[in-house]
């Protein structure tokens, strides 16, 4: 059974694999830019986040016109063949072989691509929602491939999906997808109050679009950003008042002062007898913590 258990949750230690998901990351945003500039914006810009597939990450398919007039395009992140597939309704393919090589190479092979399938689209080759950003075309220090973290991290989110479509059933409100935000790396579902929310002060254009109205959303993300470690997480927006102080379950998850969320690290999953039982004992109980303290009305927005 414990083989089994590390087998479906594999270890994911940050600092054995920070420089390939940097450099993961990056390539990630080049291919969610992508999907921005091809589909129109929709509500908490959900027409940009990337999906969990049978062997990656991919777009779905996006409308692009192209060589032989209408078209669409999908783009998937092969993680078991190690390849970036980029596929025409009209038929023609294109792959990319995923491998050691900077941002700036994957950028100018990526690009020479679209052009062979006859896709017109303009990118920002500025990287977005990072303290130090390098232009896609520019950047020479991201240049990792680790094949096999790689797919541990894939093989992680589709054991997260399961569980967060599994929380998903008792909920009767506005939900979004399970989706991977390129932009924070990370992967999330979103619950709604239904009410809006009041402006968050110093907010950009993407956090007033995402928090425009009251939330309550848990994800996994794999250590980025400096926590330094991977975990699932849940916050509220806005944070409701006495929040931190309510204990969750199970017991090794908690609330984090210093990021203002609930906090279960992955390794703690990885270390209960059932981990998916306990992630979504976590979920629920996180939620739960949340709708109650931000008094949403969860006779309505829950199925009894």
């Amino acid at each position: 059974m414990a083989e089994t258990v590390k087998a479906a949750w594999p270890s994911l230690v940050w600092d054995e694999w920070a420089a390939t998901a940097d450099t993961l990351h990056m390539w990630t945003q080049i291919v969610g830019k992508t999907r921005l500039a091809l589909t129109p914006l929709q509500n908490h810009w959900w027409n940009v986040p990337l999906y969990v597939t049978a062997r990656g990450l991919g777009t779905s398919a996006m409308p692009c016109g192209g060589k032989m007039g209408d078209d669409v395009l999908d783009i998937e992140f092969d993680f078991v063949a190690h390849e970036l597939h980029l596929r025409l309704g009209s038929g023609q393919t294109l792959a990319m072989k995923l491998r050691p090589q900077t941002v700036a190479d994957f950028y100018k092979e990526y690009l020479d691509c679209l052009a062979s399938l006859g896709v017109e689209v303009k990118i920002d080759p500025m990287p977005c929602e990072l303290a130090h950003p390098i232009r896609f075309d520019l950047d020479t220090e991201h240049k990792s491939y680790d094949a096999e973290y790689v797919q541990r991290f894939w093989h992680v989110l589709v054991q997260a999906e399961k569980v967060f479509r599994e929380f998903g059933t008792g909920f009767l409100g506005k939900v979004s997808p399970v989706h991977f935000f390129w932009g924070s790396f990370d992967f999330a579902v979103t619950r709604f109050s239904g009410r809006p929310a009041p402006p968050r002060a110093g907010a950009d254009s993407i956090q007033r679009e995402a928090y425009s109205h009251e939330v309550i959303s848990a994800g996994f993300w794999p250590g980025n950003g400096g926590y330094g470690a991977a975990a699932f997480y849940c916050y509220a927006a806005p944070v409701p008042e006495g929040l931190a102080e309510v204990k969750i379950r199970p017991a090794t998850a908690g609330w984090d002062k210093t990021l203002g969320e609930f906090i279960f690290r992955y390794e703690d999953v990885r270390a209960e007898a059932s981990p998916e039982a306990a992630l979504l004992e976590f979920l629920e109980s996180s939620y739960a913590a949340a709708a109650v303290a931000a008094k949403w009305d969860r006779e309505a927005l829950e199925r009894q």
